[in-house]
């Protein structure tokens, strides 16, 4: 370590500073606050692979519509809580075009990101049924999601499907079902971290089991079509990307602007509940929040108490992208195929350096290049890798704050620009020629 790019006990101080006491267990947030810290101090930069922020210029019809709404003043006006008419019309629309499912409008409602979603659908979810006080997650998955179950003070159980793929897939999520206190089932799909893909047919068992144990399964499409092995950018033409909704109707989805229209900084997201759901009657959801069906008790209670509406100018955005996407006027997958691009690169650098890819293939085939990637190395703890990277100038997470049962570091692409290469690469000889002995 001791000729390693960094000055060794700065890196310290600065741990010590943010008193994080086993920096290989850090969180995103802490491992940012540090890497920032080092930057301050130092002329240095690191390599941030840490964080899922988009790296690319937000979509331009967005941000013009988006101009164009301040500009009529929509900013003095509170938008509906359910979302303005626009944006759930074309919510709808673009949910039937590039995944061939019907979502009425009603159930297409704005949130402020798919964070804001998943937290108020956690908090319906978890109290419809008494007897049903858990949630299972799909792991490895984003790590964020545990933190709000700790919020609400609500229960939950994982499993790495890993080694769970296909058939297998059927018997595991039975084993934790049967038991009868789950009331919803969460996934990325793609996979944050791993990305890897179900197919229809893992779906549909998961939609089948959903039907027969009552469960609601949440989806989410935070990298909506970026499974860049199969072309899903043309609206109302197969093939579409798979997903739950064809095999039940117990299910929310929630898409982001975030990732797939570089929108990240204004907090805008579509959850969507099937027709069934969102009307649904569950007494015990009543009683908690006094209110009426699912999809009612979800914005005119949860929604309107967490912030009363979402963005009123990011509306207007999210619905001018959505409606260039539909109008076929906007190739949403073509513009973020750079970051394919860069796993492809970052991969091979890390191979050639004496790394693995942890999470390798997706059923027999080569894991697609996507917005993240899994990476290993020989003896090394994930938590081991964290630690020693960070001295190297490289930042990123381990595995096992994403559920996963495996041994490495979740790679996030979006930061790292093509002119950093040689500094990876670099970086990546002299951590090999440190410690492959």
């Amino acid at each position: 370590m001791n000729n390693s790019p960094l000055n060794k006990k700065l890196v310290e101080d600065k741990i010590a500073q943010l008193r994080i006491p086993d920096i290989g267990k850090a969180s995103i947030r802490e491992i940012v606050a540090l890497v920032n810290l080092v930057e301050e101090a130092s002329d240095f930069k690191y390599i941030r692979m840490e964080m899922g922020v988009p790296g690319l210029p937000p979509a331009k019809v967005g941000v013009e519509a988006e101009k164009d709404a301040l500009d009529r003043g929509v900013s003095a006006i509170y938008p509906m809580v359910d979302g303005i008419k626009p944006l759930k019309e074309e919510s709808s629309k673009f949910i039937k075009n590039f995944l061939n499912v019907d979502v009425a409008p009603a159930g297409c409602i704005p949130t402020t990101g798919s964070m804001q979603g998943t937290y108020a659908a956690f908090m319906a979810a978890g109290n419809c049924d008494k007897k049903k006080d858990t949630v299972l997650f799909i792991d490895p998955g984003f790590p964020v999601q545990k933190q709000q179950m700790m919020v609400l003070g609500q229960k939950y159980d994982t499993f790495d499907v890993f080694n769970y793929r296909g058939d297998k897939l059927r018997e595991k999520l039975e084993s934790f079902l049967a038991k009868g206190n789950i009331n919803s089932i969460v996934y990325s799909n793609p996979n944050n971290p791993a990305w890897i893909c179900f197919n229809d047919e893992e779906l549909q068992i998961i939609g089948e089991l959903a039907n027969k144990y009552d469960v609601i399964v949440m989806e989410d499409l935070a990298y909506f079509g970026m499974d860049f092995r199969t072309d899903f950018s043309k609206p109302g033409e197969a093939p579409f990307p798979p997903s739950v909704a064809h095999y039940t109707d117990n299910y929310v989805l929630f898409i982001s602007s975030s990732k797939i229209f570089s929108y990240a900084g204004q907090r805008i997201g579509i959850m969507a509940i099937s027709d069934k759901l969102f009307s649904r009657d569950y007494p015990d959801l009543q009683e908690r929040f006094k209110g009426t069906t699912f999809g009612a008790t979800i914005t005119l209670r949860l929604l309107y108490s967490l912030s009363s509406g979402t963005s009123h100018s990011a509306q207007w955005a999210l619905a001018a992208m959505f409606k260039a996407a539909n109008e076929g006027e906007f190739n949403f997958v073509e513009g973020v195929k750079a970051y394919g691009e860069r796993a492809k690169e970052m991969k091979r650098l890390f191979l050639e350096n004496g790394f693995k890819v942890v999470y390798e293939n997706d059923l027999g085939v080569p894991i697609a290049d996507g917005f993240y990637f899994t990476i290993g190395y020989p003896g090394m703890t994930g938590n081991e890798l964290v630690a020693n990277l960070l001295f190297y100038g490289i930042s990123a997470i381990a595995l096992d704050n994403t559920g996963s049962d495996e041994e490495g570091i979740r790679a996030c692409v979006s930061f790292v620009l093509p002119h950093q290469f040689g500094d990876l690469e670099e970086r990546l000889k002299l951590f090999n020629k440190n410690f492959s002995k």
